[in-house]
């Protein structure tokens, strides 16, 4: 039986969207409006916003299909995520803000004077953004299919047409106060489902995450397949199965392991990262990719540049650390959940949509599950958006004042339009991708790029123009090798297959090591003025007046 209440729900979610895009509108007259909101967004309303555009696709839907497929192995997917706040604590967010620039190559070109690098940043910034911005049309494509049965084009071209229109019309202070709307939406959402998800487990007589031979089937379920895989089944028979084939299961039945998903005890315990070299590189690189990518990943760090001062920029961060931790935990409790509920997601592959249909799985078609069900998709659908436009809007900026080469109003609409067109065309013909799996090459290639350009940049004196753009050239250039491979080449095993999928644990070093090297063989490249730069990013804003 269909959900009467989903399309609804997500038609409020885009109207109130549009709504407040245009109550912005009416804020935003200048370039810089458009740009950084005038610098006057307060560390609250800052901190809100960054939480709605950071908790993305990966966030809401993706983590919570990782804990269900793979168990506690993943769980550093939302550590890093959170404590990638505090890297940039540490070490970023007051002297980006002291520099006074506008965008990442604003920076560039600002720290070290010139304009190749700052051309070189702009291409990464590009990338970057349209790398993490597929996987949430991507997703917003697959909510919309899976609440609603529409086609899988139309939620990822809904999601790209109200972006594109709020980011073109106010620009970053539109984009402000959406984003602070959507951060709260989505905690609303994930956490009011997950009290009636508790209850009902406790009602159900606590039935175990995982039963001593794996997850079962709790009512008869036909499951179509919808990735290729290796099933293994309780009697020892082993079946490979095609997509569209259909499996028929009785209640009670265990769901048979499937090639590449966590079972029984290995779901449980941290099995594989603790007894194979090769699990246990791929988790220091997913701790290297998330706790270093947040601080080059442009959509954040544009926001940055709109609190008033240093110090603003430092108390945004501590709420972002706040904010981001406490929705972090809820989307764990929802793929541990799902091991229950919906189990029928590790046959089918469609792990990423446990979020959407636990509330209907556990709670049945009455009126509260399906309530429920619409206000999870309306949140997921509030993801999609909020992630969608800060990533727009970081994009657009360097594209209009770097490609386009127009600093006006005009030329940022202009610019919005082309920088969402292109990943929009990329999502409709990408839609077998995992959502967190591309996000994470996302934080790789940041990680790999923006990291070591801005770590050195704000602390070393020494750093060159050359030395940045080789260290940028090396470790970015080979985390995006590493994307092509996973995205476009052919499946690869062994060592070759984890230094690919991922990269962060041998690009980070490469990048920093050949930044220092190629900046010490140029010293006397060093800029002039690095004395005044440094004392800039570095003295609080009243040793300056």
């Amino acid at each position: 039986m269909g959900n009467g209440f989903v399309v609804p729900a997500i038609v409020a979610v885009t109207l109130v969207t549009l709504v407040i895009g245009f109550y912005g509108l009416r804020l935003a007259r200048t370039t810089s409006d458009f740009l950084v909101a005038s610098r006057a967004i307060s560390p609250t309303w800052n901190a809100a916003a960054i939480g709605g555009e950071y908790l993305s696709a990966a966030s809401f839907l993706g983590i919570a299909g990782l804990v269900l497929k793979y168990g506690v192995d993943v769980l550093w997917y939302p550590v890093g995520f959170a404590a990638g706040y505090l890297a940039l604590l540490l070490f970023v967010a007051a002297p980006l803000r002291r520099s006074g620039a506008f965008t990442l190559p604003d920076f560039c070109e600002l720290r070290l004077g010139s304009r190749r690098l700052r051309t070189l940043a702009t291409v990464f910034v590009i990338f970057i953004g349209w790398l993490y911005l597929v996987p949430q049309l991507q997703g917003a494509g697959l909510t919309l299919a899976t609440v609603a049965g529409a086609p899988y084009p139309v939620g990822a071209l809904l999601v790209a047409a109200v972006v594109t229109a709020n980011v073109a019309l106010g620009g970053m202070r539109a984009v402000t106060f959406v984003q602070a709307f959507q951060y709260w939406l989505k905690l609303t959402a994930l956490a009011v489902p997950a009290i009636f998800l508790m209850l009902q487990w406790q009602a159900d007589a606590r039935p175990a995450v995982t039963p001593p031979d794996g997850p079962a089937f709790r009512s008869a379920t036909t499951v179509v397949v919808e990735n290729r895989a290796a099933l293994t089944f309780a009697d020892g028979t082993i079946r490979q199965v095609r997509p569209g084939d259909e499996l028929t299961f009785a209640a009670g039945d265990p769901v048979p392991a499937v090639s590449g998903v966590a079972d029984g005890a290995d779901w449980l315990l941290p099995s594989a990262a603790g007894d194979d070299d090769r699990g246990l590189f791929a988790t220091y690189s997913l701790i290297l990719a998330t706790f270093l990518g947040t601080m080059g990943l442009p959509h954040v760090l544009v926001r940055f540049y709109t609190n008033p001062d240093g110090a603003a920029a430092r108390r945004t961060t501590l709420v972002v650390l706040g904010l981001v931790g406490v929705f972090y935990l809820l989307p764990t409790l929802y793929g541990v959940l799902g091991r229950i509920y919906t189990p029928q997601l590790l046959v089918t592959g469609q792990t990423d949509a446990v979020v959407l249909l636990l509330p209907g799985a556990a709670l049945g078609d009455g009126t509260t599950g399906r309530l429920l069900a619409a206000l999870v998709a309306a949140g997921a659908f509030a993801a999609f958006l909020s992630t969608s436009s800060g990533l727009l809007t970081s994009v657009a900026g360097v594209v209009s004042t770097d490609v386009l080469g127009r600093g006006s109003v005009r030329g940022f609409r202009l610019a919005t339009v082309i920088a969402g067109g292109v990943p929009t065309v990329l999502a409709l013909n990408v839609s077998g991708l995992d959502v967190s799996q591309v996000v994470g090459l996302a934080f790789a290639v940041a990680a790999s790029s923006f990291c070591p350009l801005l770590v050195l940049g704000i602390w070393w004196r020494g750093l060159t123009d050359l030395g940045a753009a080789a260290g940028v050239l090396a470790g970015g250039g080979a985390a995006i090798g590493a994307v092509l491979v996973t995205v476009l080449g052919p499946p690869l095993s062994g060592w070759p297959a984890t230094l690919v999928a991922q990269p962060a644990a041998w690009t980070v070093p490469l990048a920093f090591t050949v930044m220092v090297a190629a900046s010490m063989a140029t010293r006397h490249r060093a800029p002039a003025d690095v004395g005044a730069t440094m004392l800039r990013l570095h003295a609080p804003e009243a040793l300056r007046l």
